[in-house]
């Protein structure tokens, strides 16, 4: 196993022996697809506790799958045994963390009011009914796992139409501030998670949070994401896909502080400093194309008001 697996536990409830062999099966396919999964018919055996297996499998992995059925909201809601108390671990984890992308909900049976317990009502869902489920349906929890759900392009420039607005277009400033460039702050030791240690290979790694100056734009965050995955200068140790930019935060998955020390920290510094003057040169490109709107526009002006002068109507 390559140590840029990602790991995930699933929460569920036993239901009938069919409903666990299907969740044996998922948790098959996707570890055949590379996500380290682990559920309890694996992991724990007669003798074991089973609340600190629970708390430190909801704790030390990357994503929980949330497997919804009806009796599964029924224990949940009623904080009934493992799956209530998986219930008071989770929610607990949400309201500290705000992570609410770690907990992948996945609907199994019934339909999502019947299944989902009250904390996950309004959540988006992978739906997973029927038999055989739907393969994009599938796809949906790999590209979650995986972190290579479509994004939004980089927006264009606003059409020459749309730039002024109608009603007076003059009023249009042809100057513009540039944004202040976002710097790393540094490391939020406290927000650094715990790796789980269990021996297999990859569990010594972790996620590390960084200080930025400010919350970036969505346009600044996406190009961040798209240069880490592809920046200019890179180390042996760098890995595409394990960046993401959450608020004024940027997070590293699946390394360790030795690795950013070493190695990370200047690819993270190349990357913010070419980000910062992609995005400069983009504003500065928007103001010198707005002073040229401004510009026609004021010849368009005086164009007309020279040949109004010249018609009479007497």
């Amino acid at each position: 196993m390559s140590i840029n697996n990602p790991t995930a536990f699933v929460s569920y409830s036993w239901d009938d022996e069919a409903h666990k062999f299907w969740v044996s099966e998922l948790a098959a396919r996707l570890r055949g697809d590379g996500i380290d999964v682990k559920i309890d018919q694996w992991e724990t055996t007669p003798g074991d506790q089973l609340p600190a297996f629970m708390e430190k499998s909801i704790r030390d992995n990357e994503y929980i799958l949330i497997v919804c059925t009806p009796k599964y909201k029924q224990r949940s809601d009623n904080r009934d045994g493992g799956v209530g108390y998986e219930g008071d671990i989770m929610t607990a984890e949400i309201s500290i963390t705000q992570n609410h992308r770690k907990f992948v909900p996945i609907l199994r049976k019934g339909d999502w009011r019947q299944a989902a317990p009250a904390w996950l009502s309004g959540k988006y869902f992978v739906d997973l009914r029927g038999d055989p489920y739907q393969e994009r349906s599938y796809d949906d929890i790999l590209t979650t796992i995986y972190g290579t759900r479509p994004t939004a392009p980089p927006l264009g420039p606003i059409p020459e139409r749309f730039r002024i607005p109608k009603h007076d277009p003059m009023t249009i400033s042809a100057t513009t501030e540039a944004s202040d460039e976002i710097k790393i702050m540094g490391i939020i030791v406290d927000e650094v998670s715990q790796p789980t240690l269990d021996g297999t290979r990859g569990s010594a790694l972790y996620r590390v949070p960084f200080q930025l100056s400010k919350v970036p734009t969505s346009e600044w965050s996406q190009l961040f994401v798209q240069t880490w995955n592809h920046p200019a200068s890179l180390t042996s140790m760098h890995r595409s896909g394990t960046a993401s930019v959450e608020g004024d935060r940027i997070f590293l998955n699946r390394t360790t502080i030795e690795e950013v020390e070493q190695y990370h920290r200047d690819t993270l510094v190349f990357v913010v400093r070419d980000v910062n003057q992609a995005i400069a040169i983009l504003e500065q490109t928007r103001v010198a194309e707005n002073e040229r709107r401004l510009q026609e526009l004021e010849e368009h002006r005086k164009n007309v008001a020279y040949r109004a002068k010249k018609i009479k109507f007497d």
